[in-house]
């Protein structure tokens, strides 16, 4: 699947601000070694490298085009191309810090007991997940993959990989010295005519649309965005309310 990080940061601001918040309750002063899992186009590694100057920030991310936006946006950090699923590093780190990029791995009852291997000891695991996938901008996306000609197509474009909280507890727990878990519901206000699926488009919809072609991807774009209009009504002062669920996890090694 490929990334446009121009679409991806269109939004910035909202993408990022989850990342500060969730390195504010990262509990470790002086990492030596940090890493950034999925980190895009290097927004959140920017904030990693600001909060630890000292640090050796890595960030890795299997999208080329992603990445090459981050070499290029001169942040203080060693840039890997790889995939988080086969990641497997030769040293162990303090922090492993993820925004918004486990969501897209499956299992993670087993991914997470494997990432708290590589961290060194009473080192930090601290990701965060989109958890807004019963929201009317999911629903709608998954409604319309199934009602078009092209169902076939699209059966298996996306699969829900997020756990509930109680059960990333139940995963950390055991391995864990501490384990914070929180929600946070951000109501973004956006501008423009369709927001919302300028919004998506630069995450969720990519695997439905990539798996189309011309005309057909772009009736279903259509008929998806009328659906999201009626969700997401624009209000009289021209803006339009996208509420966004996210979840957090920070848990110290044991």
């Amino acid at each position: 699947m490929t990334w446009d990080p121009d679409i991806y940061l269109k939004f910035g601001s909202e993408r990022t601000r989850p990342a500060l918040e969730l390195l504010a309750r990262v509990p470790i002063a002086t990492p030596e070694r940090v890493i950034d899992l999925g980190c895009g186009p290097g927004n959140s590694t920017a904030l990693v490298a600001a909060r630890w100057p000292d640090a050796q920030v890595e960030g890795l991310e299997s999208s080329s085009e992603m990445l090459a936006r981050a070499r290029a946006s001169q942040v203080r950090a060693t840039w890997i191309e790889g995939e988080v699923e086969s990641w497997s590093p030769a040293h162990r780190y303090d922090v492993i810090f993820s925004n918004a990029a486990l969501h897209w791995i499956p299992n993670h009852r087993a991914l997470l007991p494997r990432l708290m291997v590589c961290l060194n000891a009473t080192g930090v695991l601290a990701f965060q997940v989109p958890h807004n996938f019963d929201a009317p901008s999911h629903v709608l996306m998954r409604e319309v993959a199934n009602e078009g000609p092209w169902a076939q197509r699209l059966a298996e474009a996306r699969t829900v990989n997020v756990e509930q909280p109680e059960s990333y507890f139940d995963i950390l727990a055991p391995l864990s010295a501490s384990v914070d878990i929180w929600e946070t519901t951000y109501l973004h206000a956006l501008d423009g005519d369709d927001p919302v699926l300028d919004w998506v488009s630069g995450t969720g919809l990519r695997p439905f649309v990539q798996r189309l072609q011309a005309e057909e991807r772009d009736a279903f774009v259509s008929a998806y965005r009328t659906r999201l209009r009626d969700a997401y009504p624009r209000r009289a002062d021209g803006m339009t309310l996208f509420p966004f669920r996210r979840l957090f996890v920070v848990a110290r090694r044991r």
